[in-house]
């Protein structure tokens, strides 16, 4: 068989090969919605026709027969396992059009990690990133086992009345476990370890953070000054200044990272680009002090980094104490604030 032997036949073989591999990725991707949708579609019917009214006892019963029958004529897909996933798929997921235009982007494989998900909110927050950011079925079983929900609302909730633009861009605390930093480790240490392992670094930061530069100097009053580490988000086009420091938060450091999104904004931001935020990232935070200083409103995130994590049971109670905690703040926050505008009326 003759080969392509010159260049111009060679572009046109690579441009042929892309039309076929582009024709087959779209054939896949139908595919792969279709059947989601169907699942949907089984689901939905099977809930209503019986499940979803006086005839539940029966419902129960009908799956096995109906399953039976499906598997005779359709194969293991609609085994009774598998039927009741799909039930469960209509109860969790029960805008259609939704369903329609996740599965554009999201498998069946998806939904399953999704389904058991007790909370609306939280299998709602997974759904839209695994959508936006194209995760992976391993990456979005990730993300949920780190807890990527509940770290989100916290940080929100710092963020909250500040501005929509932040919301599930930061998150408090960081899981930077992957680090594996011994003890007694130093503030260089930890900028070491991270450069290290960039990856996985970003990956914690969350989609649409690009590293940038680390030690950024900077020239102020002939003195010198370095920012640990300078990241770019395109989806907020701002530079995103990082600070670490090993111990709890202090006062101090909001003027610091102050100084640097100024010189930033001054010397570094394009003209198309929004003035750079921070973010400084404490082995410990000083919750009260934050809201004294009224962080959010400077464009400045504070949020502690946990270099060990604690039994799944431990993590999750500490998670969930975090969000209250958080979430009382900010509700005394609003009573003083409404108290405060009734006295100037």
């Amino acid at each position: 068989m003759k080969e392509v032997q010159n260049t111009s036949d060679q572009k046109l073989l690579n441009e042929l090969v892309n039309l076929v591999e582009d024709a087959k990725s779209q054939v896949i991707s139908y595919v792969n919605s279709s059947l989601t949708i169907l699942f949907w579609q089984i689901g939905h019917k099977v809930l209503n026709e019986t499940l979803g009214n006086e005839r539940a006892e029966y419902g129960q019963e009908i799956v096995v027969t109906l399953s039976r029958e499906l598997v005779s004529k359709f194969g293991r897909n609609y085994e009774q396992k598998n039927l009741r996933r799909m039930i469960q798929f209509a109860q969790k997921f029960d805008d259609f059009e939704n369903i329609v235009t996740l599965s554009r982007q999201l498998s069946w494989s998806h939904f399953l990690s999704l389904i058991p998900i007790k909370s609306q909110d939280s299998r709602a927050f997974y759904a839209i990133q695994a959508f936006e950011n194209g995760y992976s079925v391993r990456e979005l079983r990730r993300q949920i086992s780190k807890k990527s929900f509940e770290r989100s609302t916290n940080a929100n909730l710092q963020l909250k009345n500040i501005t929509n633009q932040y919301k599930g861009i930061f998150k408090d605390p960081y899981f930077l476990d992957f680090l594996e930093l011994k003890d007694g480790y130093l503030e260089n240490d930890l900028e070491k370890a991270i450069l290290k392992e960039l990856e996985s670094f970003i990956l914690e930061l969350g989609s649409g953070f690009t590293f940038v530069e680390r030690q950024k100097r900077m020239i102020i009053d002939s003195e010198d000054f370095y920012l640990d580490l300078l990241f770019y988000h395109r989806k907020l086009k701002r530079l995103v200044a990082i600070e670490l420091k090993l111990g709890k938060f202090k006062a101090a450091h909001k003027g610091q990272m102050e100084l640097y999104l100024n010189w930033l904004d001054k010397y570094e931001k394009e003209n198309d680009e929004n003035p750079p935020i921070g973010l400084i990232l404490c082995a410990e935070t000083s919750k009260e002090q934050i809201e004294l200083l009224q962080m959010s409103k400077d464009g400045i995130m504070v949020a502690e980094y946990w270099t060990e994590l604690p039994p799944k049971k431990v993590l999750e109670d500490k998670l969930h104490e975090y969000l209250q905690e958080a979430r009382e703040r900010l509700g005394r926050k609003e009573i003083r604030e409404k108290g405060t505008e009734e006295n100037r009326l």
